[in-house]
């Protein structure tokens, strides 16, 4: 897996990448109490924002750490946004996006690296 600054999590499975929140982000922000993804097949490029997520605390929006297009969402946390707050690092991934190139993950922390950053 790898981080962001903006403590996403990101996990490489051939050419897609699954992304998330990390534990600490939904611990920061409090009850999920809304999320809305992107549609399948949208494309984006880095830096731009592509899930508004509101908690009881604030309202955040998740960028795109690659460049690619969307190739799945995951439903659950619409019905249920709770779930990012009980697994977030795990089945309550946000989307996965077909990235268009590979080297844009090496920018990013390993995990060490993230937990010194949220030490």
């Amino acid at each position: 897996m790898k981080f962001t600054e903006d403590h996403e999590w990101l996990s490489l499975d051939g050419d897609i990448v699954t992304v998330g929140i990390t534990d600490h982000a939904q611990e920061q922000l409090g009850d999920i109490v809304f999320v809305e993804l992107p549609e399948v097949g949208t494309q984006v490029s880095k830096g731009d924002e592509v899930v508004v997520i509101e908690s009881v605390k604030a309202a955040s929006d998740i960028v795109a750490p690659l460049d690619g297009e969307i190739v799945e969402i995951n439903e659950g946390i619409i019905d249920v946004p709770g779930k990012v707050n009980e697994d977030a690092e795990g089945a309550a991934w946000f989307f996965k996006v077909k990235i268009d190139d590979e080297s844009q993950l090496d920018e990013y922390m390993d995990e060490t690296a993230y937990k010194d950053l949220i030490a």
